[in-house]
């Protein structure tokens, strides 16, 4: 929504096709044999029936070959902006990519690295400007970073700002994607942002997603920013470092300083987590789908990453070639399903201001059971979770005479006040109208 007053600085106009969406993040490289754009489309009916909504496609750019990482390098060293990475395919396989997309009514955005190029950019012998540099005057990589493969950019420069902005509204021109994923976006200036914004939103309306936690990304700029402080707190709590005492403090001052129609983006894993911390299974063990449930349940928009859905179990190799194995049958692709038929169908766990209030429902297990209720209207849905080690018997602070209500897992209609889950179980349940 556009702000009331003057005084309120959030301005940003969210698309409407984002309020039940899940995003979904393509690792192209990885996702097939030949790692193409082509064979990738064999997969969107799949993905369509899965319930995905947007798409995010990690960088199609060419990479960068001089002291580039692996075999093959990193995708986030990009060699020339407004070009597609040969390896992937054509600029027409893009295209064809992203009509079969709109076709099966999917959003497309593309990954965007603003914040600095591979060292064989053009950019670094025909602008050298656009540079940050040391005090001999040599281009430096990102400070306080082991990105070693790339050159840091120089925002001051106002040039350089023109020419990052035409390139973002090339790929709208060109290919009609819907917006854009934009990596370490707290690294780039937030004026930068706002003015992108701005330009971008003539051609169309776009969904940005800022790689990030910045408040003021949220302004003008970002529609949604990562909510990397609830990630790490459910992986500490996987571990047993934390409790259901420390979510709860989240839930009680986080949306103090990210007000409802500031969005965040709630996961269980994505290409960073996988590759430095190790897949979603490997870090939540048993706790992973009670942390699913909660990430498509709470606030904000859920993500998967490629192969969760196929149950992906290992660490891919970042820089070099690693083909994600879709033969296995698994539990997760239904389990996927569920949840986000359950997201779309009830209106209190839509996003923003198109979506419910959050309020938190006390247990006699208070530091083991996190319970929570999102209503809208005359939808509202109850999510209960044993987030410990151990069965919980517990008593859950409803009123099961006046809401019936009914478990989306197994269909039962909730006639007690006491409940039983195992260790790390969860339950969904929808008040019956």
């Amino acid at each position: 929504m556009a702000p009331e007053n003057s005084l309120n600085p959030f301005s940003v106009v969210h698309p409407d096709w984002i309020k039940d969406a899940t995003i979904y993040e393509v690792h192209i490289r990885q996702y097939t044999k030949s790692g193409t754009f082509i064979e990738f489309m064999e997969h969107l009916p799949r993905l369509k029936d899965l319930g995905v909504d947007i798409l995010w496609l990690m960088p199609v750019q060419p990479i960068g070959i001089k002291g580039r990482k692996g075999e093959l390098g990193s995708p986030y060293a990009i060699r020339d902006y407004i070009s597609v990475n040969p390896e992937l395919g054509s600029l027409d396989d893009l295209k064809t990519l992203v009509n079969k997309a709109h076709g099966l009514d999917m959003h497309v955005i593309l990954d965007w690295v603003a914040n600095h190029t591979a060292w064989d950019h053009t950019w670094i012998d025909q602008h050298s400007d656009f540079y940050n540099k040391d005090s001999s005057g040599n281009i430096v990589h990102p400070a306080n970073t082991d990105w070693h493969d790339v050159a840091d950019l120089d925002f001051n420069n106002r040039a350089l700002r023109h020419e990052m902005i035409e390139a973002l509204k090339y790929w709208i021109k060109e290919i009609d994607i819907d917006g854009y994923r934009c990596d370490m976006a707290g690294l780039v200036p937030t004026d930068f942002w706002n003015d992108a914004r701005i330009e971008l939103d003539k051609l169309k309306p776009v969904f940005m997603l800022a790689e990030d936690e910045q408040l003021d990304l949220h302004y003008k700029a970002f529609d949604m920013t990562y909510n990397w402080a609830c990630h790490h707190l459910m992986n500490d709590i996987a571990k047993g470092n934390k409790s259901v005492w420390d979510l709860g403090a989240y839930f009680s001052t986080d949306p103090i300083y990210f007000p409802k129609n500031a969005l965040r983006l709630n996961f269980t894993s994505n290409h960073d987590e996988n590759k430095n911390a190790g897949s979603a299974v490997e870090r939540f063990g048993q706790s992973y789908k009670a942390f699913a449930v909660l990430s498509f349940t709470m606030a904000g928009l859920p993500l998967i990453f490629s192969g969760q859905e196929a149950g992906l179990n290992r660490r891919l190799l970042f820089f070099d070639k690693d083909e994600i194995d879709w033969t296995s049958t698994n539990e997760f692709t239904p389990f996927f399903k569920s949840l986000i038929k359950l997201r779309k169908e009830n209106p209190a766990l839509w996003s923003g201001d198109k979506g419910g209030t959050t309020q938190r429902i006390y247990t006699n297990k208070i530091d083991k059971i996190f319970a929570f209720t999102r209503y809208k209207s005359d939808n509202e849905v109850v999510v209960v979770l044993n987030l410990s080690f151990d069965k919980q018997i517990f008593y859950l602070d409803v009123d099961v005479k006046s809401n019936q209500m009914k478990s989306f897992i197994t269909g039962e209609i909730l006639n007690s006040n006491v409940l039983e889950l195992p260790a790390w179980g969860y339950e969904v349940f929808i008040k019956i109208n």
